[in-house]
């Protein structure tokens, strides 16, 4: 198959990141600002959750389970990602000490989402080389809850900033790992990537945006006092999930 229809989709769906990242362009009023933020982040934080408890963790947990030591290899993968971002955690609060909650937020969630959006790169890229209409439902999937990290990246950066563009670069770059994992795939891992690897390394994603959610967003979205945004971005949240997995 020619190359060049893998590449644009899985490009399509990364940097459909990008598109989240639009909505700071919303006007809000002051007196709404801190219930929009808390709406974004408890949303956020469902999707984050969400995916990696009803989609990365049974989709990578299967292929190792059928493997020697598969449930020794993804418990020690699960340790390894809360390991990681909480050593990330605790080196960007020492190096952006002097930034607020939002802006050291908004940096993390870039990070994490990079790491999370290289595998998933891989995954559509190979798909679509293999199967097109299969990579093209996959990057879908893909492209519904890209956005709303997109979302999770560059509204927390904007309000600490107030700088649209560093905002719009994050989502951005986040979202470009995407593509950039689907050429690497190509160019360098083509004969070495296995169904294993991509589970060890979405476990270890999912276990960081797990904790990620539990240790800096969650404590960050209470802050507000905004109880009811909390639910409803929670609830959106869980309803896009589910029309992922149901409808898509």
């Amino acid at each position: 198959m020619n190359l060049v229809f893998p590449l644009l989709i899985s490009t399509i769906a990364g940097l459909s990141t990008t598109l989240g990242a639009l909505l700071i362009y919303l006007k809000i009023s002051p007196q709404n600002i801190n219930k929009f933020i808390t709406l974004v982040l408890s949303f956020s934080l469902a999707i984050m959750i969400g995916i990696s408890i009803t989609d990365l963790i049974p989709t990578s947990l299967f292929p190792l389970l059928k493997i020697k030591n598969g449930f020794l290899y993804s418990i020690i993968a699960f340790l390894c990602g809360i390991l990681l971002i909480k050593y990330l955690i605790n080196k960007i609060n020492k190096v952006e000490k002097n930034q607020n909650n939002l802006y050291q937020l908004g940096i993390l969630n870039m990070i994490v989402l990079m790491l999370h959006n290289f595998p998933e790169g891989i995954a559509t890229f190979l798909s679509s080389y293999q199967n097109l209409h299969l990579g093209l439902k996959l990057s879908f999937a893909i492209m519904l809850h890209n956005i709303p990290e997109g979302i999770s990246i560059a509204v927390p950066l904007y309000y600490a900033t107030h700088s649209k563009f560093k905002a719009i670069k994050a989502a951005f770059l986040s979202g470009l790992s995407e593509p950039l994992g689907a050429l690497l795939a190509f160019l360098l891992l083509k004969n070495f990537i296995t169904n294993e690897l991509i589970s060890i390394v979405l476990l270890l994603v999912s276990s960081i945006m797990i904790t990620l959610s539990i240790e800096k967003i969650y404590p960050e979205t209470l802050k507000y006092k905004e109880n009811k945004f909390v639910i409803i971005g929670l609830v959106l949240g869980m309803l896009l999930i589910l029309f992922n997995h149901f409808f898509l």
